[in-house]
């Protein structure tokens, strides 16, 4: 891609109110990027809302959606394209709102240089730090500060060179945080009356610098996109042949060119460097070595792809390709780890917590991820890094991520594409995070499993059973401690090796430094998990007996397991039962205020979806309820039939 034909996308940020649609509309009318249709539109809607006054409402060539125009804020991002001067600019209009810092984000992560609004009536506020943060983290080096409104101010140099030496001081905090950002250039403007923003305005002759229009045309091309060595994250694989003529009707063209059959194209967004054909290239995660046989751009076959393209490559010989693997120059490979330190964004009103698990999706593949780490939150006060527990909605903070396998990766500042990710709820589906790659953990390279020459079968083989982990939760009170106990009873009278687990011994000594705070009920279900785990290996029937509240913290154990060896049995006892008995006067403790965070009274329980098994607990029945577990076990192959013989009940 030649620098004359690129494409830069420039984003427009800043907070509510300061003037970023209006900026970009009069901007495209001023360049003359409007058709007739589009202007005749903008008077009529102008006209429509009561907005026309002496000029039209430049900011409804930006709000498409009716909520926006009705409410004249910008909620979604909307892009525009623009060209003056033989180049050509995609422009990126992000809402200013703080709830929609997540469409500011995704926005950011996409653009080559930035312009940054403020009010020249309310200088900097707080959202102008958190999108000039978020610009910065993002790798966007260039930037403009536009003081918008200065008419409102009389056009006053004073009120100007303040906020000119605020921009300034805004930059060196950045750089003491260790992002460093090009000086910015700030342009005083009136964004409604057009002044600096194609030529230089009568109302501020003590401005000697650019209008909006000059910064546009200077922003550089060449050093936006730096040879890093090609990626190709593969997004689709292309396949026609061998099933008749009507797989192949819509690649006429690309068939007839591929002296074969069978077609298999691998489609994808380059970036980092070109690639051309007969290279020699890499398949990661695999390391498979190829070379390209054919690039297409579209339906037309060309020899050399630059960063920025989609294209598809067909490789010599059989490969194994798919979805989410990387194709890179062999020999400039991407570097392999599943332990990051990374910079994340918060998107979801749900809180980012450590030993969660996600669902990590890069372009280089989707795996599980666990936060074993929140190093920081960023302060927009100062830009200094902060300790923090957990990352609220809008937080920009730095966390550890550990992966369940390894992935390729390059980190951010080298590769956008292949050095950013999404972390997506496991339970309700949602973009909770959005982040970049700073570099990889030294102990991911240091830390290897040991093999052991004992495997866990041969363990359970000693023991004659089947390990497994019988997962008891439920409300305080609910009876899964005496249920423990009766089913552990049940098991060692026949013959079993046990472990129980509980909640309150285990807080005595493993857990004794967790309290009860949402990230500390993680941390302590996460240790039980791996204790279980280790257990189970040594060819045991675990029982544990946890409150467990949260759904996403018991499907993080089971997922510790093979399938069927993990059993969740819900105590399903009302809450109004539990607090009648109240064994251990927590209820009306917490009733009274006196314990926070206390489980169905001021904190949540999440009842399971789809567990193994339901118990409505009663005191008389607890023997009944351990049978009916033990029940559960037979029936699932993991305990011997029952015999003739009657089975002692011993404490029970």
């Amino acid at each position: 891609m030649k620098t004359a034909d690129a494409v830069l996308r420039i984003l427009a940020c800043g907070s509510v109110d300061d003037g970023k649609s209006t900026l970009i509309g009069h901007l495209l009318f001023l360049t003359g990027n409007l058709t007739e249709d589009q202007l005749e539109v903008l008077h009529d809607e102008s006209a429509r809302l009561g907005r026309s006054g002496a000029a039209p409402d430049y900011s409804l060539l930006l709000d498409g959606l009716l909520d926006e125009r009705q409410q004249g804020i910008t909620i979604d991002v909307a892009h525009r394209y623009l060209a003056t001067g033989g180049r050509k600019y995609i422009l990126a209009d992000a809402p200013g709102h703080e709830q929609y810092t997540r469409n500011m984000a995704t926005a950011a992560s996409r653009c080559d240089a930035a312009i940054l609004l403020l009010d020249a009536t309310t200088g900097f506020l707080p959202q102008t730090r958190r999108h000039a943060l978020i610009c910065a983290l993002f790798g966007i080096r260039q930037l403009l500060l536009v003081v918008n409104k200065m008419d409102l101010t009389g056009w006053s140099r004073e009120r100007f060179l303040e906020i000119s030496e605020h921009c300034r001081q805004l930059t060196d905090d950045l750089r003491l945080f260790g992002v460093c950002p090009e000086q910015p250039v700030v342009v005083p403007v009136s964004a409604l009356a057009g002044d600096n923003l194609t030529a230089r305005s009568p109302h501020t002759p003590w401005y000697d610098g650019p209008t909006v229009l000059d910064w546009l045309q200077s922003v550089p091309c060449a050093d936006l996109r730096r040879d890093n060595g090609a990626r190709l994250p593969v997004q689709y694989v292309l396949h026609a042949g061998q099933q008749g003529a009507d797989s192949r009707q819509g690649l006429p063209e690309l068939l007839r060119g591929s002296g074969s059959d069978v077609f298999r194209g691998y489609c994808g967004h380059l970036s980092g460097g070109p690639l051309q054909q007969g290279e020699r290239v890499a398949i990661l995660p695999s390391g498979v070595e190829t070379s390209v046989q054919q690039i297409w751009s579209g339906f037309r076959l060309i020899e050399k792809a630059e960063p920025g393209q989609e294209i598809a490559l067909t490789l010599a010989g059989e490969q194994d390709v798919a979805r989410g693997d990387c194709i890179v120059p062999a020999g400039n490979r991407p570097e392999q780890a599943d332990r990051f330190k990374v910079r994340v964004v918060c998107l979801d009103t749900q809180a980012l917590l450590p030993a969660r698990r996600y669902r990590f999706r890069s372009a280089c593949g989707t795996v599980t991820a666990e936060i074993t780490r929140i190093r920081n939150r960023i302060g927009l006060a100062s830009y200094q890094r902060l300790a923090a527990d957990r990352l609220e909605m809008n937080d920009v903070g730095e966390v550890e991520l550990q992966l369940s396998r390894q992935l390729p990766f390059d980190p951010y500042d080298r590769n956008s594409q292949t050095g950013s990710f999404v972390l997506i709820d496991q339970g309700s589906h949602a973009s909770v995070a959005c982040g970049m790659i700073l570099h990889p953990l030294r102990r991911a390279a240091n830390i290897h499993r040991h093999r052991e020459t004992v495997a866990p079968a041969e363990r359970a083989l000693l023991k004659a059973q089947s390990p497994c982990v019988i997962w008891l939760t439920g409300l305080s009170g609910s009876g899964k401690s005496s249920i423990a106990n009766a089913l552990e009873r049940l098991l060692v009278d026949q013959g079993c090796h046990t472990m129980l687990l509980d909640g309150d011994n285990l807080r005595h000594g493993l857990n004794r430094d967790l309290g009860f705070t949402e990230p500390d009920r993680i941390e302590n279900i996460r240790r039980i998990g791996e204790v279980a785990k280790l257990m189970t290996e040594a060819g045991l029937i675990v029982i544990t007996a946890f409150i467990s509240p949260y759904r996403s913290d018991r499907d993080m154990v089971r997922q510790m397991f093979a399938e069927g060896d993990f059993f969740e049995v819900h105590v399903a006892t009302p809450l109004a039962v539990c607090e009648q008995r109240d064994p251990k006067g927590l209820y009306r403790l917490a009733r009274s205020g006196v314990i926070p965070n206390f489980t169905g009274i001021n904190s949540p329980y999440e009842e399971p979806l789809q567990a193994e098994l339901v118990l409505a607990a009663g005191a008389s029945q607890t023997a009944d309820d351990a049978m009916a577990i033990v029940g559960m076990l037979r029936r699932c192959g993991k305990l011997q039939p029952a015999t003739d013989q009657a089975v002692p009940v011993g404490g029970v």
